[in-house]
């Protein structure tokens, strides 16, 4: 295996990582929001490649696995790329990245915010009409159901109530809906989300979702209704999530075309 040249090759030694592993997010969720606000602010160049993963585990004290998983997890999100023969290497530029289709414990991730869950449902429900329509099931076929309270810093954010079909959920377990976000948990079975058409409306809180998000009945709630498709275009999600009005937003880029 060929040498790369001394100048190319980032040995961050100066990089501190530190992890929190007790009731913080997943190591390997840290490694990466790490790495990546790093290359935004110039500590890592781009061009520049990565010791190995083995090393890089002893420097930051955590696993190779854990390292491997944050690496993966930038070269999904075009951060870095693999060279066979060569290394992982800081892309060049940044202008065709193409970020992952994230869940609600992603985004809070990412945003520095502390998520947990509380699993209300987890169950094989028969689907109505319309519902297996959208799944893509026969008549009589069963699909997962999911409601999940999922907190922001101790905080009561959203309701999510999910459908999916047998195939993409069917051995989900309730401890780790508890402890990671549905989509990281699906990409681990080799589901991969790939696209969520949504539909997004203001509302009322009924008395059922005022109870769970511990506000008024009738208070302003935000309503987010998605179909997400894995990348072989099957439908494999069927979501609706509400959210306290006072305590969520969304922003959008609309670009002139």
């Amino acid at each position: 295996r060929p040498r790369l040249p001394l100048f190319l090759m980032n040995r961050i030694a100066d990089l501190d990582i530190t992890v929190v592993r007790d009731g913080g997010p997943p190591l390997y969720d840290q490694i990466a929001r790490e790495l990546e606000r790093a290359v935004t602010d110039g500590r890592l160049k781009k061009g520049s490649f990565l010791e190995n993963e083995i090393l890089l585990g002893e420097r930051w004290g955590v696993s190779r696995l854990t390292v491997r998983r944050a690496i993966e997890q930038l070269v999904n999100a075009g951060v870095l790329v693999r060279q066979r023969g060569v290394g992982t290497q800081v892309v060049n530029e940044q202008i065709g990245r193409q970020p992952l289709l994230g869940s609600l414990f992603d985004d809070l991730t990412r945003s520095g915010r502390y998520p947990t869950t509380t699993v209300l449902s987890h169950e094989r429900v028969l689907p109505d009409t319309d519902l297996a329509e959208q799944l893509g099931v026969g008549p009589g076929s069963h699909v997962v159901y999911l409601e999940r309270c999922r907190y922001a810093d101790g905080r009561r954010l959203a309701i999510m109530r999910s459908w999916l079909t047998i195939e993409a959920a069917g051995d989900l377990t309730t401890n780790a809906l508890l402890s990671g976000g549905l989509y990281e948990l699906l990409r681990d079975r080799g589901v991969w989300p790939h696209s969520s058409r949504r539909t997004i409306c203001a509302g009322a809180a009924t008395p059922v979702d005022a109870a769970l998000l511990g506000i008024a009945v009738g208070s302003p709630i935000l309503v987010a209704e998605a179909l997400m498709q894995d990348r072989t275009g099957r439908t494999v999600e069927v979501s609706c999530h509400v959210f306290a009005g006072g305590h969520y937003k969304m922003e959008l880029s609309v670009v002139e075309g």
